[in-house]
């Protein structure tokens, strides 16, 4: 199995690390919300680092390995873009926040991010 990940190309490894990043990312900047709203801040605080460790943990070999053949603004963009999508599901299924046009606008930005980014 972990031969199989490693033939796959460097864009897709780090794609895939760094969504499972994004979802601890995303957790740990706003799970809170909806967890701890009864909580002292600080509380709140100490469990989204702890969440965050996990974070780092997945999002700096990510980053090791697409800047193997990415630049730094790729690799800026790519995390952008799975940031987006991540995000959307979680504040619409966890959060249970409305879907709104402005996620579509900030999508075709981000897709103009990407085409001048990787256009080289």
């Amino acid at each position: 199995m972990l031969q199989y990940i490693y033939n796959l190309p460097v864009i897709v490894r780090t794609s895939i690390l760094l969504i499972f990043s994004n979802v601890f990312m995303t957790f740990a900047w706003y799970g809170h919300l909806k967890n701890f709203a009864d909580r002292k801040w600080y509380i709140a605080a100490l469990v989204s680092w702890g969440i965050a460790l996990f974070e780092y943990l997945i999002q700096v070999p990510a980053n090791r390995i697409g800047y193997t053949e990415l630049s730094l603004s790729q690799l800026k963009i790519l995390q952008e873009v799975i940031t987006l999508s991540v995000f959307i599901p979680f504040a619409m299924i966890y959060m249970k926040q409305p879907f709104k046009t402005d996620y579509i606008y900030a999508g075709i930005c981000i897709i103009g991010a990407v085409y001048f980014i990787f256009r080289s």
